[in-house]
């Protein structure tokens, strides 16, 4: 026999991750369009069709728990969108603003997994396998995406830092020569 409130708690942690997700749909179209490099951008739609798949997949717990989804708005996701749509706004250079886009995703990522294996967790302990197995899913591609985006960081870093502005090249001391000068 489960407790009751522990099932609650359950029932409120999976409302939460609902309205994450949704608020997820909602942004990543924009960070899409909002990034440089073509392999951001692709990597942003991606997501964005998984993390729709991730919705039904709560739809479907959900629905075997004669639960509504609604109800709850994740405020750590608002704030996490909040902060990647001020990255959008700032004057940032091409790779550097993947950058900072790269850093807002895996702020999100972050979040998700450890809200992921919070519910796993509980759906395990409380004897919901099916449902810990719809989760274990989710985990798993958000420890993907985590990974994708990880890996494109290495490259899109280099790449912001080896970039001088013009702004900074006016800075430059008489005699030296940037980078690209000196190419």
């Amino acid at each position: 026999m489960s407790n009751e409130n522990f099932k609650k708690l359950y029932i409120d942690e999976l409302k939460d991750l609902y309205s994450a997700e949704n608020q997820l749909v909602k942004a990543l179209p924009k960070m899409a369009k909002a990034a440089v490099s073509e392999e951001l951008r692709e990597g942003f739609e991606s997501h964005l069709d998984q993390t729709k798949g991730q919705v039904q997949r709560l739809e479907t717990i959900f629905q075997s728990l004669n639960e509504s989804p609604k109800g709850k708005k994740c405020v750590a996701m608002e704030g996490l969108v909040k902060e990647g749509a001020e990255v959008m706004e700032e004057d940032f250079e091409e790779a550097v603003l993947d950058a900072a886009l790269i850093g807002a995703a895996q702020r999100v990522e972050h979040y998700e997994i450890a809200a992921y294996v919070t519910v796993h967790e509980f759906a395990k302990v409380l004897g919901l396998t099916e449902h810990a197995s719809l989760l274990e899913k989710t985990l798993g591609e958000e420890k993907e995406t985590d990974e994708k985006l990880s890996k494109l960081a290495k490259e899109v870093n280099e790449q912001a830092n080896a970039m001088v502005s013009p702004k900074e090249q006016g800075e430059e001391k008489p005699g030296r020569r940037t980078p690209k000068q000196a190419a």
